[in-house]
């Protein structure tokens, strides 16, 4: 490890040169990957700096005690200034490893969440609204900007189906872990025996593609336009502004009618298809890849049933890693950032145990 982070600095500092030299600043392409490159390394470098400065204490106390110095006082600093040396490079080193595990290249673009109601009827709607409420709470909160895509509403102000995007800076990073079934257990409005009912919700994180990573044949797309349908808006019924876009090589299909728009509608569409093939392709891929290399938390199984909302007793679960929170209210309302870091850290933590397997 220590000889890579060595030919790592190396390769940092030709960089750090190469984006003070004009012609490289003047091409843009170049210079925006150096400093990708750059930044991401940057960590990683001062880490292992701090690695070799208290590496260079051990080395001095052990040198001092190994000459075998007469003066108690100076032998017991350079006792304690060993130990705590040592306990800080074993403390550095796992951090390194951390540092250097591959990152998800991913992590930095956006997402397209779809959440669907399942096994539960009005409930689930009902509760997959409140999943969109908590996502797009805390996505306010970062700063992000969010956009619905596709909604199916209800009557009562649920969502049998809701599409939308989230764009910021590591949006993917920490919703990606959301992939799978969400059991809510409450007793539901419409309930006048004041039983708790179970129902479920299906939430799928897709990486936002764009045109450069995955380019779609216009022949392999089969468009309709058609009349919107649906809750309320008084377009509703009047233009074929609604699109459903099929792709043809795998079947896979959208539709959109939430603008007035027949042009907005397909754009919406088509980003929602791109995100659909290249999840796909992103599976295919993952499929090939040895078992010890593949994400163990999951962050991508729908049928997967990875979280219970339980309301009587305000509590929260996540199963895949034996997290228990009561502080539902709180969490619903967007504060999920202990739920992402922990699930984060399992993550992180089942990946270095692989590798040092």
């Amino acid at each position: 490890m220590f000889e890579k982070l060595a030919v790592m600095t190396e390769k940092y500092d030709g960089i750090s040169e190469k984006l003070a030299d004009p012609d490289i600043v003047s091409d843009n392409k170049l210079y925006t990957q150096l400093m990708k490159d750059y930044k991401n390394m940057t960590p990683i470098i001062e880490k292992y700096k701090e690695y070799l400065a208290v590496r260079s204490s051990f080395d001095e106390a052990r040198e001092m005690l190994d000459e075998g110095t007469s003066d108690r006082e100076m032998k017991e600093f350079a006792q304690t200034v060993l130990e705590e040396s040592k306990e800080d490079m074993e403390r550095i080193t796992q951090e390194l490893k951390l540092l250097l595990l591959p990152k998800d290249p991913n992590d930095d673009k956006n997402v397209i969440i779809e959440i669907r109601g399942g096994a539960g009827g009005e409930e689930a709607s009902l509760f997959a609204n409140s999943l969109y409420r908590m996502y797009t709470m805390y996505a306010e909160a970062k700063g992000w900007k969010q956009e619905i895509l596709y909604s199916n509403p209800t009557e009562l102000g649920g969502f049998k189906e809701i599409s939308f995007s989230i764009e910021g800076s590591g949006a993917y990073s920490r919703l990606k872990y959301e992939s799978g079934v969400h059991r809510v257990q409450r007793v539901p409005e419409t309930e006048s025996q004041g039983r708790i009912h179970t129902s479920t919700v299906t939430v799928a994180v897709l990486v936002e593609a764009d045109d450069v990573e995955l380019e779609i044949n216009p022949t392999d797309l089969k468009i309709d336009y058609f009349r919107a349908s649906g809750a309320g808006g008084q377009h509703i019924n009047k233009t074929e502004s609604a699109v459903r876009i099929t792709y043809l090589p795998t079947n896979v299909v959208v539709e959109c009618q939430d603008e007035r728009s027949q042009h907005k509608n397909k754009d919406k569409a088509m980003k929602i298809l791109r995100s659909r093939i290249y999840e796909a392709m992103q599976e295919e891929h993952d499929a090939k890849i040895a078992s010890e290399r593949r994400m163990q938390v999951g962050t991508g199984d729908r049928s997967e049933r990875i979280r219970t909302y339980n309301f009587p007793q305000g509590r929260l679960t996540d199963h895949r890693i034996g997290l228990t929170i009561y502080r539902l209210e709180d969490i619903l309302n967007g504060n999920l950032d202990e739920v992402f870091d922990a699930l984060a850290t399992a993550d992180q933590a089942a990946k270095l145990a692989n590798q040092e397997a």
